[in-house]
C-alpha cells in the first residue's frame, strides 16, 4: 500500500483543510468557548456543520446511512482538526462510539445511528477506571436484573461524557476483574436513573466527567454485541480510537510547526529575521522530518486496519507512540523557537502544547504503547 492519498483521499483533505481552517479557526472556536467557560467545550453548531459536510458519518456504513469510508478517511478530518486545535466530539462519536455500534443490533443502530449522521447527537465512550489508561482491567459490574441487567461502578476522564446523548459503557458480566473476557459492551443513554458525571475541565480546555454508575437499569436491548462477548468489540473500538487519536496528533504536530515556521519568518533579532540563522533551520528540518515519519506511521496504521490486517494492532501502538515523541517534539521547539512569549496567552503556540499533552493521554500513552509493540513483537 502506497503512503500516499488516492485522488479522492486527496480531494477529502483539501475539503476538511479548508472547512477545519475557517469555520474551525482557533479564534472562533477554541479560544470562543473557553473564554466562555462553555460547560460542552465545543460548538454544537459547528458539530451540525460537520455533518453537513458529511464528516460525523464518514465510518458508519452506506446500509446504515453513512458514507461508509475508512479510517484513513477519518484521519484526514481528524487531523486537520489537531492542525486548528479544533473542538469537536468526532473521535468519540464519529470514532469510537460508531465502531461500537457497528456490532450492535438493528434496533440500537436504528435508535443512535440517525443522530449521529445528523449532528444532533454526541456520544462518549466510558472505559477507563483509574488514573491511566489500562483497559485490560474493568471492574465496573453489569449484574442480571430481570430481562435487562444493573451497572454499577466507576468510569474516569470520559471524553464529553456530560454532553454525550448516549454513553458506551464497558462493564463486566463475568470473571474477575482482571480477567480478558467476561466484558460487554452496553448503550446508556443520558438519562439513565442511577448515572451521575463529575464535570472536569482539562488542560487542553476540553471537557470530560468522572462518572458514577449506581445501580443503573438497562434493558437487555442496550448491550452492543454479545454478552461477556465485549473484549473482540472493545479491541476494535480501541484500535480505531488509537489510530484515529495519532492521526489528530499528527495535526496538532503539524499545526505547531506551521506557526513556528511563520514566526521564524517575522521575528528579526541583531536585524536579521531569526530563521535566517542556521541553527534553528537545522532544528525546523528535523521537526519535519520526525513530522512526516510519525504521518506516515500513522498512515500505514489506517491502511492496515481498513484492510483488516492482523498487524494493525501492532502499527497502531507503533503511530501512537511515534506521534507522541513528534508532537512533543513539535511543540517544545515552537515555544522556545518563540521564547518566553510562547507560553503566554497571547500566541497559540502554548495551546498546542495543552493540546498535545491531553491527547498523549487519551488511549494510552507513549511508554504504553512503547510497551505493547515489545508484547506484540515477542518480547
Amino acid at each position: 500500500m502506497p503512503l500516499y492519498h488516492t485522488d479522492d483521499q486527496a480531494m477529502l483533505a483539501e475539503t476538511a483543510s479548508q472547512f477545519m481552517a475557517k469555520e474551525g479557526a482557533i479564534a472562533t472556536q477554541l479560544r470562543h468557548w473557553r473564554d466562555r467557560e462553555c460547560k460542552d467545550g465545543f460548538g454544537h453548531a459547528l458539530w451540525k456543520q460537520m455533518a453537513e459536510m458529511g464528516f460525523t458519518g464518514l465510518l458508519v456504513p452506506e446500509a446504515d446511512g453513512g458514507l461508509g469510508m475508512g479510517h484513513v478517511e477519518a484521519g484526514i478530518v481528524l487531523e486537520e482538526i489537531g492542525r486548528n486545535l479544533t473542538p469537536s466530539p468526532f473521535l468519540a462519536s464519529s470514532v469510537l462510539a460508531a465502531t461500537a455500534l457497528q456490532a450492535g443490533s438493528n434496533e440500537l443502530k436504528t435508535r443512535w445511528l440517525p443522530g449521529l449522521i445528523a449532528g444532533d447527537s454526541v456520544f462518549a465512550v466510558a472505559i477507563d477506571e483509574g488514573p491511566k489508561h489500562r483497559p485490560e482491567r474493568i471492574a465496573a459490574r453489569a449484574e442480571k436484573s430481570g430481562n435487562g441487567f444493573r451497572l454499577s461502578g466507576q468510569k474516569n476522564f470520559v471524553l464529553h461524557g456530560a454532553s454525550a446523548d448516549m454513553l458506551v459503557v464497558a462493564a463486566r458480566t463475568s470473571g474477575s476483574d482482571d480477567d480478558a473476557e467476561g466484558i460487554t459492551l452496553f448503550a446508556v443513554p443520558k438519562d439513565a436513573s442511577g448515572m451521575s458525571h463529575d464535570a472536569v475541565r482539562l488542560v487542553d480546555s476540553s471537557m470530560a466527567t468522572h462518572t458514577r454508575l449506581d445501580d443503573v437499569e438497562l434493558d437487555g436491548d442496550a448491550v452492543i454485541g454479545e454478552v461477556d462477548g465485549g473484549r473482540d468489540v472493545l479491541s476494535k473500538v480501541l484500535l480505531a480510537g488509537r489510530v484515529g487519536a495519532a492521526a489528530e496528533g499528527v495535526g496538532v504536530a503539524r499545526g505547531a510547526m506551521d506557526r513556528t515556521v511563520d514566526y521564524l519568518k517575522q521575528r528579526k533579532q541583531f536585524g536579521r529575521l531569526i530563521g535566517e540563522f542556521q541553527a534553528l533551520q537545522h532544528r525546523a528540518a528535523h521537526l519535519y522530518s520526525e513530522i512526516e515519519i510519525a504521518r506516515a506511521a500513522v498512515m500505514k496504521a489506517a491502511q492496515l486496519l481498513d484492510a483488516d490486517s492482523e498487524r494493525a494492532e501492532l502499527m497502531a501502538s507503533v503511530a501512537k507512540a511515534k506521534v507522541a515523541k513528534a508532537a512533543g517534539l513539535a511543540v517544545r521547539e515552537g515555544v522556545q523557537m518563540h521564547g518566553g512569549i510562547g507560553m503566554t496567552d497571547e500566541y497559540d503556540i502554548g495551546l498546542y502544547m495543552k493540546r498535545d499533552r491531553a491527547l498523549q493521554e487519551f488511549l494510552g500513552d507513549q511508554y504504553y504503547h512503547a510497551d505493547r509493540v515489545a508484547e506484540l513483537s515477542g518480547y
